[in-house]
């Protein structure tokens, strides 16, 4: 390697020092350094400040899982997504609109599971009525009681019942609250720039519409998670800046427990979708970790990118997995959906497995249970 050559890596090597080592110092880091990070940074170094950082915040000897029932209440949509294949076109006949019994059945099943959280969300079709959902979160709170947890509604969907329904967002998010709303997914995301907002999705809402949904769902203390989807025509800096924007908002609301990182999956043959590999994916969420300095968990999703990558990214700054999901009808699913199954995997990989629900809500104490572990671990 010539000198210049040499010299260039070492500044390399010195620049990406320094930047990890203020994160382990507890200053945040900036989006210009953590783009540093993600087109010049060495991924073990990062792996290992992202997992030191990650046990700082919360327990080293424990990973948390949920278990949930997606409800896709319909199909039917008028945004039409470039990468969705699960939406069908309004008045196309095709498509189906689940009624409150069918709800319910499905909830029931998900309860013998031992999943009792609904995922409410589906398409965007203004012709169902505001009082459908009214009448499916409350009809899931009588029949099952008020520790069901239901999470439900994209920004795109809530901002579809402020219109249907001509009432200010504020008095939207009180109605389904008080029928039995308790959180709010970050969902339809992806990529939170102008530029892929429309080359995505230009139906969708912008990114500002997204944050102010948000918004004003935290202060209504609608709190949730929120995701980057990527794998895409997204540059890299385009990544930082979602991640900017997420953790600005949070830094106003305190409104997320977790953050996802996933990658796009084929579905339509006019959205392009490239090949994130393994180490790609490993280094954004150790990234994550480390930017993210005010969202308490970092999530990987076995569904989407499978057991092995995922047990990689449990030691590279997650602290939880996503799954177990029963019925997922928009993604193919690479997850388990067995508890059983699930606990197992966490054993595996050398973690002890916590039960919580969508808010973070351990059914078990962390620090008794690994203190009734200890003599195992």
């Amino acid at each position: 390697m010539s000198t210049i050559m040499q010299n260039l890596e070492n500044n390399k090597k010195r620049l990406t020092s320094q930047i990890l080592e203020k994160a382990l110092k507890g200053i945040r880091i900036t989006p210009e350094e953590a783009y540093y990070l993600y087109i010049e940074g060495d991924f073990l170094e990062i792996q290992y400040v992202a997992r030191e950082i990650r046990n700082r915040i919360n327990q080293p000897g424990i990973v948390s899982y949920t278990a949930f029932r997606v409800i896709n209440y319909t199909n039917y949509c008028n945004v039409e997504c470039s990468f969705c294949s699960f939406m069908d076109e309004i008045n196309s006949n095709r498509g189906y609109v689940l009624t409150k019994d069918e709800i319910l059945k499905k909830m029931e099943e998900a309860i013998a599971l031992g999943a009792p959280q609904m995922f409410f969300q589906g398409g965007v079709y203004p012709k169902i009525p505001f009082d459908y959902y009214l009448d499916i979160l409350s009809s899931v709170k009588k029949e099952f009681g008020k520790e069901i947890h239901i999470r439900g509604f994209s920004p795109i969907e809530l901002l579809n019942l402020k219109n249907i329904t001509g009432l200010s967002l504020e008095e939207v998010l009180i109605q389904l609250k008080q029928a039995g709303l308790d959180s709010v997914p970050g969902a339809g995301a992806e990529i939170l720039t102008e530029r892929m907002r429309n080359l995505l999705s230009p139906k969708k809402t912008t990114p500002e519409e997204w944050v102010y949904v948000m918004e004003t769902c935290h202060k209504l203390n609608l709190k949730g998670s929120a995701n980057i989807v990527w794998g895409s025509e997204e540059t890299k800096w385009e990544v930082i800046q979602h991640l900017n924007l997420i953790r600005d908002l949070q830094d106003r609301t305190q409104g997320f427990f977790s953050f996802i990182p996933w990658t796009f999956q084929k579905q339509t043959k006019k959205f392009y979708v490239r090949n994130v590999p393994a180490n790609e994916y490993l280094k954004v969420l150790a990234i994550c970790r480390i930017f993210l300095d005010n969202i308490p968990h970092i999530e990987t999703s076995l569904m989407v990118l499978g057991k092995g990558v995922g047990q990689i990214a449990l030691q590279s700054g997650a602290d939880d997995v996503s799954s177990v999901i029963i019925e997922e009808n928009v993604l193919k699913s690479y997850g388990i959906n067995n508890e059983d199954n699930l606990k197992e995997f966490l054993l595996e990989s050398g973690f002890f497995p916590i039960k919580r629900d969508f808010n973070y809500q351990y059914y078990t104490n962390p620090k008794f249970f690994l203190k009734s572990q200890k003599g195992n671990i």
